[in-house]
C-alpha cells in the first residue's frame, strides 16, 4: 500500500500560536503522526481568538482549525514533576520535536535538547524563536520574545512595503509565522534525512529574524552590489511593477526585462517606447514611472480586467487579476489544483483549508481530519503509547497533570 512520505515519523509539538503550529502541520499532511501538547484546561491560545465557527451551541476558532489538522492533542502540564516525566517518556519514543515557546523555558525545566539527547540519540529536536537559540551563533536578541510583526520590521521587509509619504506596513497577517513553520519543516527534512545516514539525530535552529531577512534577499542584494537603500512604492531597476487599474478593477503586471517591455509596448499599440532614450532600460522606466504609470492606466482604462489579463497572456506578457477572497474561491485553477481542502469537524461541520502546495505523483492524497479537541487523545497517549496502567492515568487525571475531552 502506497504511504505518505513521512508515515512511520513521530512528531511532538509543544506548540503556540502559529509558526511551531503550520510546521506540525506540514509534516502531519506528509503523514507523520504529530502529537500536540498543550495546556490542560486553556490550550493553545489560538483555540480563543476569533474569526470562529458555530453550530448547536458549540464554537470553534478557525485559525485553530486551520494549523492543527490531521493531529492528535495530550493535554499535559508540563510545569509539574509528573507532566515534566510523562514528557520524558513520551520524547524517548519521538522522532522530531518542534517547540515554539519563549526561549528557555525548556531549559529550565530541565527538557532541553541538552537534557534529552541522551535517552534518545536519534532524537530532532527543532526550535523556532525570534532570533535564534544554537550555541555558537547566539546574537545580542536571542532572548527576547517575538511575534511575526517583529521579524518583518528589523528584517528590512516592512521599510518597502506600502508608499513613501505613508508609515511602513505590514505584509499578511502572520507571513513571518508560516514562513518560518515552512523553513522550520524543511529544515526537519534534512535532518531526518541525514539521520538516515548517520543514525543521529540534531538541533535544527529556525529563527524568525533569519527566515524574514533570508525572504528579503533582493534587498541584501541591492545594498550589497550597488549601495541602494530600497524606498517604499519606489523602483529603481524595474518598471513597470505593481497593480494597475483596468476599467473594472487591478491586475498584477510585472516587466524584468526589455523583451517583455516591447511586448507590452507592442499590444499597447505604443511601438515607439520600446525604445527611446527614457524607456529602453528598466533603470530609465524607473526614473520616469510618473510619466509612463498614466500611459499604461490610460489603455488599460479601454478594458475589462479579465479582457486585458487574457490579451497580455497571449502576447507573452505574464499578468493576472487582483483577487479577493471570494473571486480566490471562485477561480477554475483554484479548483483544479484542489487547493481549497474541505475537512469536516465532528462538532461545527464542514470547513474549507489551504491544501499543503505540494503534490506528489506517486503518494496518496493528503489526510483530511479536522483539528482534534483539547485532551481528545490523551488517553492514547498514555496507555497506548506510553503503556500506562489505567489506575495510574487516573490518577493523573485526577491531580489535573493531564486532562482529556
Amino acid at each position: 500500500m502506497i504511504k505518505r512520505p513521512l508515515e512511520g515519523i513521530r512528531v511532538i509539538g509543544l506548540e503556540q500560536y502559529m509558526a511551531g503550529p503550520y510546521c506540525t502541520m506540514l509534516l502531519a499532511d506528509a503523514g507523520a503522526e504529530v502529537i500536540k501538547i498543550e495546556r490542560p484546561k486553556q490550550g493553545d491560545p489560538r483555540r480563543s481568538m476569533p474569526p470562529f465557527i458555530e453550530k448547536d451551541g458549540v464554537k470553534k476558532a478557525a485559525g485553530f482549525l486551520g494549523y492543527n489538522r490531521n493531529k492528535k492533542s495530550l493535554a499535559l502540564d508540563v510545569s509539574t514533576i509528573e507532566g515534566q516525566e510523562i514528557f520524558k517518556d513520551l520524547a524517548k519514543t519521538a522522532d522530531v520535536i518542534v517547540e515554539n515557546l519563549r526561549p528557555g523555558s525548556m531549559k529550565k525545566l530541565g527538557l532541553s535538547y541538552e537534557d534529552l539527547k541522551a535517552d534518545n540519540p536519534r532524537l530532532i529536536w527543532a526550535t523556532i524563536s525570534g532570533f535564534g537559540q544554537l550555541d555558537g551563533y547566539l546574537g545580542p536578541y536571542a532572548k527576547r520574545p517575538t511575534f511575526d510583526i517583529v521579524a518583518e520590521a528589523m528584517s528590512g521587509i516592512m521599510s518597502l512595503v506600502g508608499f513613501k509619504d505613508k508609515p511602513p506596513s505590514w505584509t499578511i497577517y502572520g507571513m513571518a509565522d508560516v514562513y518560518s513553520g515552512l523553513t522550520t519543516a524543511y529544515g526537519v527534512m534534512q535532518a531526518l534525512f541525514m539521520r538516515s545516514q548517520t543514525g543521529e539525530g540534531q538541533f535544527v535552529d529556525s529563527a524568525m529574524f533569519d527566515n524574514m531577512l533570508s525572504l528579503n534577499e533582493a534587498m541584501i542584494t541591492s545594498y550589497a552590489a550597488a549601495g541602494q537603500i530600497g524606498e517604499r512604492g519606489i523602483l529603481k531597476n524595474v518598471f513597470p511593477r505593481g497593480a494597475f487599474k483596468t476599467k473594472n478593477g487591478y491586475i498584477a503586471l510585472n516587466v524584468p526585462d526589455n523583451r517583455i517591455w516591447t511586448r507590452l509596448c507592442e499590444v499597447m499599440e505604443r511601438p515607439e517606447l520600446a525604445d527611446t532614450p527614457d524607456t529602453k532600460t528598466g533603470t530609465e522606466r524607473a526614473a520616469n514611472a510618473d510619466t509612463l504609470q498614466p500611459i499604461i492606466e490610460g489603455w488599460l482604462a479601454n478594458f475589462d480586467r479579465d479582457e486585458v489579463v487574457d490579451m497580455l497572456n497571449t502576447a507573452g506578457v505574464p499578468t493576472g487579476p487582483v483577487y479577493n477572497a471570494e473571486e480566490v474561491f471562485n477561480d477554475p485553477h483554484v479548483k483544479a489544483r484542489g487547493m481549497l481542502m474541505p475537512i469536516k469537524d465532528k462538532d461545527v461541520g464542514d470547513t474549507v483549508f489551504t491544501r499543503t502546495p505540494i503534490h506528489l505523483s506517486k503518494a496518496p492524497e493528503l489526510p483530511k481530519n479536522s483539528a482534534p479537541n483539547l485532551g481528545e487523545d490523551t488517553e492514547y497517549v498514555l496507555n497506548e503509547l506510553l503503556g500506562y496502567s489505567s489506575d495510574k492515568t487516573r490518577a493523573l487525571l485526577s491531580k489535573g497533570v493531564v486532562d482529556k475531552d
